[in-house]
């Protein structure tokens, strides 16, 4: 991922750089969502810019703070977290999957219907992954995918939209809140903010298409 992947400055800049700025976001929320962040990774975020191009943009905000909570709460800190929020043996205190969210349970209808619609688009998940599809940070991978790929036909705009009301904003929103509310969370109950805001930006834009 490229140093502009932590930094939102790009966001509001018109073709192609605000295509490739919403991208490396998705990458950063996947990567983050994935697994504790690396040393590499945290240092980047500690270190991006703060200010949004236009004052008072409305990601500004969520933003900042993030950079703000990477600065105060070492990484070390932060991969503790992690586990404690979404790792652990057993039941996890905050599940990470649509299926937990729209059905109450890990792999069911909504992990089939994902599954459908990633065949329809030639992706499939690779051996090595242990989490599901819906797991918000695989759908924050295929989200970057759908803008960035060079196949016209699966990455555009219409497709992004599809597939982002099918599989990622009927619970997003659901997701950040129970992780706001978990008394662990510092970096994440940040992250989460963030998530939710950047979330209520691409809706809105979606519903202009």
């Amino acid at each position: 991922m490229s140093d502009a992947a932590v930094s939102p400055v790009h966001l509001g800049l018109p073709d192609d750089a605000e295509e490739r700025a919403r991208a490396e976001v998705y990458g950063l929320l996947a990567q983050l969502y994935h697994a504790a962040p690396t040393p590499e990774l945290y240092d980047r975020l500690r270190m991006a810019a703060t200010e949004a191009p236009s004052a008072g943009g409305f990601l500004e905000s969520s933003w900042s703070a993030l950079v703000a909570a990477a600065r105060r709460v070492p990484v070390g800190h932060v991969a503790d977290e992690f586990v404690t929020l979404f790792g652990g043996v057993g039941k996890p205190e905050v599940a990470l999957n649509a299926s937990w969210f729209l059905a109450g349970a890990l792999n069911e209808k909504p992990l089939v219907a994902l599954r459908d619609d990633l065949d329809a688009l030639g992706l499939e998940r690779p051996v090595a992954v242990l989490e599901t599809e819906d797991h918000i940070a695989a759908l924050c991978e295929v989200m970057s995918y759908l803008i960035t790929g060079e196949d016209v036909s699966v990455s555009n705009l219409a497709t992004q939209q599809r597939f982002f009301n099918a599989h990622l904003r009927s619970w997003c929103e659901r997701l950040c809140e129970t992780i706001e509310q978990q008394p662990a969370a510092d970096f994440y109950r940040a992250l989460a903010g963030f998530t939710r805001d950047f979330m209520a930006v691409e809706a809105q834009a979606f519903d202009l298409l």
